[in-house]
């Protein structure tokens, strides 16, 4: 069972949201909130898997709540924000601090549930080329940075299929390896990276330059 908190200002939005995750039999919404001030009470009482969290509310925005969660909890639950507009500069900065996804509000029930799913399992990128986008337009670091991270040529190979958005698996497909292998890869990876998921690894590589956001997938 997937445990979800909502947070956003909109009594109707976390009405909606609830609706359609409480439809899933492996979800389950345990709690709620209106402002980003409440999410570390409910994340300590709820113990979620997953925070759906407005990126702008009034008193503590989704920004400023994520970089807490992430700097205080040893194990953070997911965060994945909520936007009306998918190029937010709030987006952006909330994926650096250490969101896991963003999802628009106008977003397909089909769509918020499989985000959520996503997001839980954590072994693919949630919306690459929104992502790849989101960086593009906020602007990248000259040269290669990670160099200095010391990844193998292996570890590179697997973070640009991660960048990709392939799993796990298909990553294991694509390279002719074991699944356990490529596990191992990506966790190497996050960890020189000092990247809390899959996500933040990838706005560093393309941050960084590692990985060109205006050049094309081969």
């Amino acid at each position: 069972m997937i445990g979800v908190v909502l947070v956003d200002d909109e009594e109707l939005v976390r009405a909606g949201l609830r609706a359609i995750l409480d439809a899933e039999p492996d979800i389950e919404v345990r709690g709620e909130g209106a402002d980003g001030s409440e999410v570390p009470g409910l994340v300590r009482r709820h113990r979620p898997d997953v925070v759906l969290m407005d990126v702008r509310m009034p008193d503590v925005d989704g920004l400023a709540a994520t970089r807490h969660l992430v700097s205080t909890m040893p194990e953070p639950p997911r965060v994945l924000v909520l936007t009306t507009f998918g190029n937010d500069g709030y987006v952006y900065d909330a994926l650096a601090a250490g969101a896991t996804g963003f999802l628009l509000k106008r977003a397909r029930p089909v769509e918020i549930v499989q985000a959520v799913r996503t997001v839980a399992a954590g072994e693919s990128l949630l919306f690459p080329v929104a992502v790849r986008d989101l960086v593009a337009t906020r602007g990248r670091c000259g040269g290669d940075a990670l160099r200095g991270a010391g990844l193998t040529d292996r570890e590179g190979e697997v973070l640009r299929w991660v960048a990709r958005g392939l799993s796990n698996a298909e990553i294991a497909r694509e390279l002719v390896l074991g699944v356990e292998t490529v596990k191992t890869h990506v966790g190497n990876v996050l960890a020189k990276l000092d990247a809390r998921d899959r996500t933040q690894a990838v706005v560093r590589a393309y941050e960084s330059g590692f990985i060109d956001p205006f050049r094309p997938a081969d």
